[in-house]
Protein backbone atom coordinates (compact mmCIF):
# COMPACT_ATOMS: atom_id res chain seq x y z
CA UNK A 1 0.00 0.00 0.00
CA UNK A 2 1.64 3.48 -0.67
CA UNK A 3 0.44 6.90 0.84
CA UNK A 4 0.07 10.23 -0.26
CA UNK A 5 -0.17 13.75 1.61
CA UNK A 6 -1.63 16.66 -0.22
CA UNK A 7 -1.79 20.51 0.73
CA UNK A 8 -5.40 21.51 -0.72
CA UNK A 9 -5.59 25.03 -1.76
CA UNK A 10 -8.51 27.63 -0.65
CA UNK A 11 -10.62 25.87 1.59
CA UNK A 12 -10.45 25.27 5.33
CA UNK A 13 -8.72 21.59 5.84
CA UNK A 14 -4.96 22.15 5.76
CA UNK A 15 -4.26 18.78 4.86
CA UNK A 16 -5.35 15.67 3.43
CA UNK A 17 -3.63 12.03 3.66
CA UNK A 18 -4.48 8.79 2.19
CA UNK A 19 -3.23 5.54 0.89
CA UNK A 20 -3.94 3.60 -1.90
CA UNK A 21 -3.58 0.07 -3.43
CA UNK A 22 -4.61 -1.16 -7.09
CA UNK A 23 -6.17 2.43 -8.20
CA UNK A 24 -8.38 2.73 -4.85
CA UNK A 25 -8.84 4.63 -2.03
CA UNK A 26 -8.11 4.18 1.62
CA UNK A 27 -7.89 5.65 5.10
CA UNK A 28 -8.54 9.11 3.92
CA UNK A 29 -8.09 11.45 6.69
CA UNK A 30 -8.35 15.69 6.58
CA UNK A 31 -6.23 18.18 9.00
CA UNK A 32 -8.55 21.07 9.81
CA UNK A 33 -11.82 22.02 8.17
CA UNK A 34 -15.47 20.87 9.18
CA UNK A 35 -14.73 17.84 10.86
CA UNK A 36 -17.61 15.88 10.96
CA UNK A 37 -18.31 16.38 6.93
CA UNK A 38 -14.68 15.29 6.44
CA UNK A 39 -15.06 12.20 8.07
CA UNK A 40 -18.28 11.59 6.22
CA UNK A 41 -16.43 11.80 2.83
CA UNK A 42 -13.87 9.85 4.40
CA UNK A 43 -16.46 7.00 5.00
CA UNK A 44 -18.17 7.47 1.65
CA UNK A 45 -15.11 6.79 -0.02
CA UNK A 46 -13.38 3.95 1.70
CA UNK A 47 -12.26 1.47 -1.32
CA UNK A 48 -13.65 3.22 -3.47
CA UNK A 49 -11.63 3.35 -7.54
CA UNK A 50 -10.26 6.51 -8.01
CA UNK A 51 -12.42 6.49 -11.02
CA UNK A 52 -15.83 6.36 -8.99
CA UNK A 53 -14.37 9.63 -6.99
CA UNK A 54 -13.13 11.91 -9.17
CA UNK A 55 -16.38 10.94 -10.71
CA UNK A 56 -18.87 11.73 -7.54
CA UNK A 57 -16.78 14.72 -6.51
CA UNK A 58 -14.94 16.76 -9.15
CA UNK A 59 -16.48 20.12 -9.21
CA UNK A 60 -17.83 20.46 -5.68
CA UNK A 61 -17.93 23.82 -3.85
CA UNK A 62 -17.95 25.35 -0.75
CA UNK A 63 -20.19 28.53 -0.41
CA UNK A 64 -18.62 30.91 -2.98
CA UNK A 65 -15.33 29.09 -3.47
CA UNK A 66 -14.58 27.64 -6.75
CA UNK A 67 -13.27 24.47 -4.76
CA UNK A 68 -13.85 22.31 -1.78
CA UNK A 69 -12.58 19.87 0.35
CA UNK A 70 -14.38 17.12 -1.48
CA UNK A 71 -12.98 18.39 -4.67
CA UNK A 72 -9.67 19.02 -3.17
CA UNK A 73 -9.46 15.28 -2.47
CA UNK A 74 -9.80 15.10 -6.87
CA UNK A 75 -6.87 16.95 -7.18
CA UNK A 76 -4.54 14.99 -4.71
CA UNK A 77 -6.28 11.81 -6.29
CA UNK A 78 -5.38 13.63 -10.11
CA UNK A 79 -1.48 13.91 -8.50
CA UNK A 80 -1.40 9.59 -8.00
CA UNK A 81 -3.24 8.60 -11.08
Amino acid sequence: MMHHTYIPSGVCSKKIDFDYEDGKIYNLKYIGGCNGNLKAIARLVEGLSFNEVVKRLEGNTCGIKNTSCANELVKAIKEVM
